[in-house]
């Protein structure tokens, strides 16, 4: 904003018949409604073939775990809480990761 005083705004209103302190009014009311409005947010598009609730194309749930027999958690916490803290595979439940050595210590 400019600095201006009462002796500009008489000025203003005696050149070109008022219209200069017109334009200058319109101009600050312009520059304050851009400083008070936001600009107005655009949503992202969805990707091609959007199914809202669906799962991703080329995607599905997980198996369910293959059933295990009475005690098989028991055990398998057993094993884990022995092995804790090394790199072999803890458990058999069908849920963990099978990609290490497997190796059985009773």
């Amino acid at each position: 904003m400019s600095d201006f005083d009462q002796d500009d705004v008489a000025a203003m209103r005696r050149e070109n018949g008022g219209k200069d302190f017109r334009l200058f009014m319109r101009q600050q009311i312009a520059e304050g409604k851009a400083r008070r409005d936001k600009p107005a947010t655009t949503k992202q598009p969805k990707p091609p073939g959007h199914r809202p609730g669906a799962w991703p194309a080329g995607s599905r749930p997980p198996d369910p775990l293959k059933p295990q027999p009475p005690g098989a958690w028991e055990h398998a916490l057993h094993r884990y809480r022995q092995n804790e803290g090394s790199d072999r595979d803890p458990c058999h439940c069908g849920g963990c990761d099978t990609t290490s050595n497997d190796t059985e210590e009773n």
